[in-house]
């Protein structure tokens, strides 16, 4: 009996486990330069918000497009140190900030889930640890798209917000 449900429980850990990317693990082209170093990693939670809208080639067509992220950022504790908004942006309670700009992408290796992206810092504010960043990249991320269906001409401009989670890893010069 110890060993079913040893068994058991092994089945249960490795059944409800998710992709979690080490370092050799992240596609090459959503590797950061080598002369950046860590400053932060932070956990996502929030939502992905999308509006239905006719597709640029084809106005009889529509499609669920995204308008913006909206998500609390968590530290490694679990303690809540900032947000995530539209721009891309990210601001931390430090009062620092950056908006990144998309330089790769990815799939992620969960079909269900939003790609795996590389940014660059496009601007930085305030004196906290955000003001150093030069990269920023999203992994490991849980759920986020889009449905492919209903989004059609009686729906057009309605919104949907589908939850997600990230890891976000944000880099700056090493010293």
């Amino acid at each position: 009996m110890t060993r079913t449900v040893l068994a058991t429980f092994i089945l249960f850990v490795v059944s409800t486990s998710y992709y979690s990317a080490g370092a050799n693990d992240v596609p090459e082209q959503l590797r950061v330069p080598a002369d950046e170093t860590l400053l932060l990693q932070a956990t996502g939670k929030g939502v992905q918000i999308y509006e239905c809208v006719a597709t640029a080639d084809q106005a009889a067509r529509f499609e669920w497009k995204l308008k913006a992220p909206e998500a609390e950022l968590f530290d490694t504790q679990g303690r809540k140190i900032g947000k995530h908004y539209a721009g891309p942006t990210w601001e931390l309670s430090d009062a620092s900030a950056v908006v990144g700009t998309l330089k790769a992408r990815s799939e992620s290796p969960d079909a269900h889930a939003i790609p795996w992206l590389l940014l660059e810092a496009k601007s930085t504010s305030g004196s906290g640890v955000l003001s150093a960043a030069k990269s920023i990249q999203r992994l490991n991320t849980t759920g986020g798209k889009a449905p492919d269906e209903g989004c059609d001409k009686s729906n057009a401009q309605q919104q949907i917000r589908v939850p997600y989670s990230a890891e976000y890893y944000f880099y700056g010069m090493k010293r």
